[in-house]
């Protein structure tokens, strides 16, 4: 469990709320405090977060969205799915270039990269327009995250997934 505490203070105003909650999902608190009716009065502003760890943020997209395609020239359900890299081919210039440079007797000839600094990729979605007569592919990026589902089930209030 973790406990969020946010307290808001004022000559007119004040109020502390102290909840247990499953999942902290904030992105960023001051948008959230900019947007409460005591913060347009003018108010002054004090919010105090804490918590046992970390956020999760779990990126859940439907597996099928209504987006204009440039094919139709309408907003037709698009069916999503999640880009993966294809098979690199062995007759590809560079490919053949590297293999005959390799062959034979001796060392590594070209430079291995070690040093990689991200840990996550950026998440690519292709959709594919479900209309009859067109049936066009698209992609669409998606920035990085660390944990991303395609139209799973949401766990919602009180509730227990069951698998």
């Amino acid at each position: 469990m973790v406990q969020v505490i946010i307290k808001f203070s004022s000559q007119d105003f004040s109020a502390t709320c102290a909840a247990e909650i499953d999942t902290v999902r904030i992105q960023k608190p001051t948008d959230w405090l900019l947007g409460h009716e005591s913060a347009q009065r003018g108010v002054q502003r004090d919010a105090f977060v804490l918590a046992d760890s970390a956020p999760s943020n779990i990126v859940n997209v439907p597996k099928t969205c209504w987006i204009f395609c440039r094919k139709c020239g309408k907003h037709p359900p698009h069916k999503v799915t999640q880009y993966k890299k294809g098979k690199d081919s062995l007759y590809a210039q560079g490919k053949r270039r590297y293999d005959r440079k390799q062959s034979g007797y001796g060392r590594q000839t070209k430079p291995i990269f070690h040093k990689k600094a991200k840990t996550i990729k950026k998440i690519m979605l292709r959709l594919e327009c479900v209309e009859p007569n067109c049936g066009s592919k698209r992609m669409l990026a998606v920035k990085r995250c660390k944990h991303f589902e395609l139209g799973s089930d949401k766990k919602g209030k009180g509730q227990v997934i069951q698998f």
